[in-house]
């Protein structure tokens, strides 16, 4: 059985360098990563990056507190269907989106994928739903698209043989889940963003903005012990970490 992890990039955000890492001044450039998962029993999508309309009107949509702190750098051809498209994969042959969390820069795309069931831990679904329509990190336009969601709680195996498996990691919010997924010759763990920065593995740097600090070191130190037993650390929004990372169509391990 072969499975294959595809990356890509789909666009970048400007934030302050203090949301990713305690007590850090200034702004920094981060790329918005997203993951596909081709298995025997479907192809699978791990976040979907940003909402198609950031490239032109993102002042709408992302409201006037997302605008002080966010400037967007999207450009046509670097959302999630066009990055699947390129690798003559249509978006509708998408079976699952698995959402590591429901912030705007990881399901912005979902609606993107029309034939795609949703796949999220139900503490994340459930804040989410709880959330004024103009909260910051959460647009209910991206994930309230009436595809069906499928809520799990804790740990869950995606296709019942252990190659990709959804490992809740809460702590960045407070359903957030990560995925560990085996292909033929490595094992990788998709952060999310559970941890961002190769510093934050590094040095136990915690994030600025988190819902459960505990929970968030709790996460890190169990990507110390996968790493340590030789699993490869994909770090969330790593800028000098992603331009290490090869892009689809080239595959991962």
């Amino acid at each position: 059985m072969t499975i294959e992890l595809y990356a890509y990039t789909c666009g970048c955000l400007t934030i302050p360098h203090g949301f990713l890492l305690e007590r850090a001044d200034g702004w920094i450039t981060v790329p918005i990563p997203a993951y596909v998962i081709v298995h025997p029993r479907g192809k699978v999508l791990f976040d979907s990056g940003l909402n198609l309309c950031t490239q032109s009107a993102p002042a709408p949509y992302i409201g006037p507190i997302g605008v002080r702190f966010t400037t967007f750098h999207f450009q046509p051809g670097e959302e999630i269907g066009a990055r699947l498209r390129a690798m003559a994969i249509a978006p509708e042959d998408i079976t699952c989106v698995i959402n590591s969390h429901l912030h705007y820069d990881h399901s912005g795309g979902n609606a993107q994928l029309p034939n795609a069931d949703v796949l999220v831990q139900r503490p994340e679904w459930e804040h989410a739903m709880a959330l004024p329509d103009d909260d910051p990190g959460y647009r209910r336009v991206d994930f309230d698209t009436g595809q069906r969601v499928c809520c799990i709680d804790g740990e869950h195996d995606v296709f019942g043989d252990g190659s990709v498996v959804c490992l809740p990691t809460y702590g960045h919010t407070p359903g957030h889940q990560s995925l560990r997924v085996r292909t033929a010759t490595a094992e990788f763990v998709l952060c999310g963003d559970a941890c961002y920065l190769r510093q934050s593995l590094e040095q136990l740097h915690l994030p600025g903005v988190m819902a459960d600090r505990e929970a968030t070191l709790a996460a890190l130190e169990r990507f110390r012990a996968m790493q340590a037993a030789g699993a490869r650390i994909m770090f969330g929004h790593d800028p000098e970490f992603w331009k290490t990372v090869p892009q689809g169509p080239q595959r991962l391990g």
